[in-house]
């Protein structure tokens, strides 16, 4: 592996100045050989001292270091990695996360050994110290990945904490820069899985933040189902509706809970079904103000109908098996 790029962190940010040092210094504090990884920054125009943090975290590193700047969105910023990549594969890094030292070196020798592997990603770790609220965001999705580890899984994989094979990514032709907010990833995880290429949980283990109140929960999960509207549209396969209804998600959060306690024998847990429900319900608040503000591809209308109503055709066809 002696002089090439192997490993390429993508790094998407905008106004993380109370984050970022501390995901930054678990980048360059990896035990994966510089020369062999290199850093994409791609700023979404930050107004607070986010890049100032940055360039003080990476200073007398001899990672390389590439800085882009973008005022697209989520699809555009992770296109910009994709475009400027060197390496054989992408770590993706969110804003909340910290890495382990060992994360980077362990997961390029596990792509390296599964080539018909597209995207491998590790598992959450269980943050101390968290309120009820993170905690339970927390812990359910520590719960829902904990027992995939080492196995192959069909369900679609966010890019925190993920590395994608680039030639994977390139191949389903990147990331789609008309998605504004959420959903970038899930979209290019849908095209990658149909192109044939397998999915894998790992052993890895990374740490991420989660929200601590429950506002800030709803403003998250509402941006979720806003960005949930735009994929809906584009291809109902990648993200169908009726997952994120309510009921489905009070069943899903009951399930999730049994592995949870499991993990941490607290009882707390046993509040993760109206944790659920919470949340999805946000995500259909997100979703009716997309479909409000026509945030959804361009599409041809059918004879007499605008698109107006085939979206609303759509929805109530997907959601509730009628129309």
């Amino acid at each position: 592996m002696k002089g090439k790029v192997k490993a390429t962190v993508g790094l998407c940010v905008k106004n993380e100045e109370k984050n970022i040092k501390e995901v930054v210094e678990s980048i360059v504090s990896q035990d994966f050989p510089y020369e062999l990884m290199e850093l994409i920054v791609v700023d979404g125009y930050s107004k607070d001292r986010t890049l100032r943090i940055i360039k003080r975290s990476i200073l007398n590193k001899e990672i390389c270091v590439k800085i882009f700047h973008e005022n697209e969105g989520l699809g555009a910023a992770r296109q910009i990695v994709v475009d400027n990549a060197h390496g054989d594969y992408i770590v993706w890094v969110d804003c909340d996360m910290t890495l382990p030292k060992d994360y980077i070196r362990k997961h390029v020798e596990f792509m390296e050994n599964n080539p018909t592997v597209g995207i491998a990603k590790g598992r959450f770790g269980i943050v101390p110290g968290t309120k009820l609220v993170g905690f339970l965001e927390n812990i359910a999705f520590a719960a829902s990945f904990f027992h995939c580890a080492g196995k192959p899984i069909f369900r679609l994989l966010g890019t925190e904490g993920s590395v994608y094979r680039v030639a994977a990514i390139r191949e389903v032709g990147g990331f789609d820069g008309n998605i504004k907010g959420a959903g970038e990833d899930i979209d290019a995880a849908y095209r990658i899985r149909a192109a044939g290429w397998l999915f894998y949980v790992t052993h890895g283990i990374f740490y991420e933040k989660s929200v601590k109140t429950w506002k800030q929960l709803w403003r998250q999960y509402f941006w979720y189902g806003y960005g949930g509207h735009y994929l809906f549209h584009k291809d109902s396969r990648i993200n169908p509706a009726y997952e994120m209804l309510p009921p489905t998600a009070f069943l899903v959060g009951l399930w999730r809970s049994f592995a949870a306690y499991s993990l941490t024998l607290r009882k707390a847990v046993f509040l993760l079904p109206l944790h659920y429900v919470f949340k999805r319900i946000a995500w259909c608040f997100g979703f009716l103000k997309a479909h409000l503000d026509g945030y959804e591809p361009v599409k041809t209308c059918g004879e007499g109908e605008t698109a107006r109503e085939q979206t609303w055709a759509s929805i109530l066809s997907s959601c509730y098996g009628i129309y």
